[in-house]
């Protein structure tokens, strides 16, 4: 029996298979497996609930191998320094992140501990670490194009970790009750709707099988309809770590090489993408908060709470943007073409900023990330790597019009529209008034008018940009 008692510091990798630290642990010694909720860092409310419940996933998990998953809240040093001075620890094992906060905690544990301890770190969320991929002058891609035309050449066969056998370390920790951290939303419980989200590793496998088999087939084509069931909704599992990367990546491989699918590769685009938000937070990792351009400082945004709340709660008026807003708050998460839609109609219709934006979407998405959130809507803004212009702006009817075009999405979600026929569902407003009030439907009180004109949304959005641009 091995006598070396080993931490594994859980943090967004809740798995047991293709888990670096948890492997190599266990082949040295005894698990200590614990998590510390991180009152240094930031989280959001709904990210809360699934932490929650994938944390529940994970200690049922580990409880099948007679293992016991320790709570801690805190300053991760502190409990650490903790735990190893009360307890025969030989070592602590963890899958790196890479945010700048992140990183820093990170490298002061390791300077703590690492001359008593054997603190040994591992890549378990990425497919390549972010200083691997370079271009031929060894510098960072600030292309995505370019970026994944590398990696798909750098790629290989990964090697997926099967889940190791786990001896219980015999010491006795004190654990927190996880109900006591009050991750899950009560008085009111908003969070009813998320109930259509299976969580954990498990599940995590079985929404990947089930994506593959049902729906990789459809996925170039129905990836951009909103009322198609056509996209993976892994981001999630991604996020908290209940799956790999490379697991995806394996596992799609397999399907393209039978079927010869250029949908598997559109697919693993999406993979690399997020790989390249990571790649572009490790390296400007100010991206999370500044501009990446900085003449985007200059920007004259609005400070508008009245406005900002009416997109919050879907009230705009324009019914592609209200029905991804109110999908949003009602699950958790938003279609990706829709997000491209209502991040535009924020940042260039209403001039408010996409930090503002970013805030609201990192609070509210059971997929909130730091690396995507962040480098998405600076895409959106026009003012990050390879960035879409600011001057493309959406126009939402035409969005809407081209990719809902029976208006499916906008009336499940925006019920009050759910009987005006399909020729003025992208533009109610505009509809006859005994055609509004065969379906009940007054405007400015049972759905609002449009807060803005479009038109004259994209003439003021593109006077502010000629501003900064000299």
């Amino acid at each position: 029996m091995k006598n070396d008692n080993y931490i594994v510091w859980f943090r967004q990798d809740l798995r047991l298979s293709d888990n670096p630290a948890l492997f190599h642990a266990a082949e040295k010694g005894n698990i200590v497996p614990l998590f510390i909720l991180d009152t240094n860092d930031a989280i959001g409310a709904a990210s809360k609930w699934w932490l929650n419940k994938s944390l529940e996933s994970l200690s049922q998990s580990l409880l099948k191998q007679g293992v016991h998953l320790i709570l801690r809240c805190g300053n991760p040093v502190d409990v650490l320094d903790e735990i190893c001075s009360k307890h025969n620890i030989s070592g602590i094992y963890w899958n790196r992140l890479y945010d700048e906060y992140s990183i820093k905690r990170d490298a002061k544990i390791k300077s703590r501990f690492s001359a008593q301890l054997d603190c040994q770190s591992f890549n378990a969320s990425l497919l390549f670490e972010p200083w691997e991929i370079k271009n031929k002058s060894g510098e960072h891609y600030k292309v995505f194009t370019s970026y994944w035309n590398s990696l798909k050449a750098s790629i290989t066969n990964f090697t997926i970790l099967p889940t190791p056998k786990i001896q219980e370390s015999p010491i006795e920790i004190v654990s927190d009750d996880l109900s006591s951290w009050n991750l899950h939303p009560h008085k009111p419980d908003w969070s009813v709707g998320f109930s259509e989200w299976s969580v954990g590793e498990s599940d995590a496998q079985k929404r990947l099988q089930d994506f593959l088999d049902c729906r990789l087939s459809q996925y170039s084509i129905g990836r951009d309809v909103p009322s198609s069931n056509s996209t993976s909704k892994l981001s999630p599992h991604l996020h908290f770590g209940e799956i790999s990367p490379s697991q995806i990546w394996s596992a799609s491989m397999q399907v393209s090489q039978l079927t010869n699918s250029d949908n598997a590769w559109k697919f693993l685009s999406e993979i690399a993408w997020r790989e390249f938000a990571y790649y572009s937070l490790y390296h400007f990792p100010y991206i999370e908060h500044k501009p990446l351009r900085p003449q985007f400082e200059k920007m004259e945004w609005r400070y508008d709470d009245k406005t900002f709340d009416t997109w919050k709660k879907g009230l705009t008026g324009y019914p592609i943007v209200d029905a991804g807003m109110r999908e949003l708050w009602h699950t958790g998460w938003m279609h990706n073409r829709v997000r491209m839609i209502v991040g535009s109609f924020l940042v260039k219709d209403l001039l408010i900023s996409w930090q503002d934006g970013a805030k609201w979407f990192f609070d509210t998405l059971l997929d909130a990330d730091k690396a995507s959130n962040s480098a998405s809507w600076q895409w959106v803004a026009g003012c990050g790597i390879d960035s879409s212009p600011y001057f493309r702006i959406f126009n939402p009817t035409l969005q809407s019009q081209k990719f809902d075009p029976e208006g499916s999405y906008i009336k499940k979600w925006i019920p009050e529209l759910k009987n005006l026929p399909s020729l003025y569902i992208h533009e109610p407003h505009k509809a006859p008034k005994h055609i509004l009030q065969n379906c009940g439907i007054v405007m400015g009180i049972t759905y609002p008018n449009p807060i803005i004109d479009h038109g004259l949304a994209r003439n003021r959005a593109l006077s502010a940009l000629k501003k900064i641009s000299g």
